[in-house]
């Protein structure tokens, strides 16, 4: 069961990153065109639910767990090879827990979400129960009740931040599917929208034509190629000027 909801995440991860590169330009280049966010998307957005960080979903199980682990007195277990394997164990997972799992989760919580950060945390973090699994049955057949019983709750503790961490990875893939979806059918609706013809642009005027100036017209008695005489103006008391000598 645990393999299946693994499986279950990472296709959906891979779903997504495959969806988001396939429709990123259509949705850059529709936004361009449209000059406002789609209110779909947006309105998506905005219902999306708040993931909660790593952290807060492991911190206190971790910190039970190291404490129980710090309380544990070995020598007081039952000789053998069962106790023997039992201090190895112990010996890793707080080297584990000191080494691997702090950096893990710090990249997870800057990341809150995503599934390429949280899926590295889930795997470990079964390792790391499998481990003290193992703890806590040699503890049952050679450890001291009170240990016994620290180590059985220190169980339960991860156990319960494991499954509500995996339920958390799987609020994220669903509600990441669910953009998906709606992502997908806003882009499909939006390429088929055909934008109206633009109005064809309006006639440029004529330029006005400049008047042709036209030569004044010679007098009919004048001959071609000669320059037209004045006509003899009369005096007004009415006699004719004297040609000189």
């Amino acid at each position: 069961m645990r393999l299946t909801k693994t499986a279950f995440v990472v296709a959906v991860f891979l779903l997504a990153s495959i969806l988001c590169a396939a429709q990123a330009p259509a949705t850059a280049a529709t936004s361009q065109t449209t000059g406002s966010a789609s209110p779909t998307l947006a309105a998506n957005a905005a219902a999306a639910p708040v993931i909660p960080s790593v952290s807060s979903i492991l911190q206190p199980s971790l910190d039970t767990v190291r404490q129980t682990l710090a309380g544990v007195k070995v020598e007081r277990w039952k000789r053998g090879s069962v106790r023997d394997e039992a201090s190895a164990d112990i010996n890793s997972i707080a080297q584990d827990m000191q080494t691997h799992i702090g950096p893990l989760l710090k990249d997870a919580d800057a990341a809150p979400g995503t599934l390429s950060k949280t899926l590295p945390v889930s795997r470990h973090l079964d390792a790391l129960y499998d481990v003290l699994l193992r703890v806590v049955e040699a503890a049952r057949m050679a450890a001291p009740d009170d240990q016994a019983n620290a180590l059985r709750q220190a169980l339960a503790t991860l156990n319960t931040a494991r499954l509500a961490l995996d339920d958390s990875m799987e609020a994220a893939a669903g509600s990441q599917e669910k953009q998906l979806v709606d992502l997908r059918v806003t882009v499909q609706r939006q390429a088929s929208f055909k934008c109206p013809a633009p109005p064809p642009a309006p006639a440029c005027p004529a330029p006005a034509k400049k008047p042709v100036k036209q030569k004044p017209k010679p007098p009919a008695n004048t001959i071609p190629g000669t320059t037209p005489q004045k006509p003899a103006t009369t005096p007004a008391n009415g006699t004719t000027p004297k040609a000189g000598p």
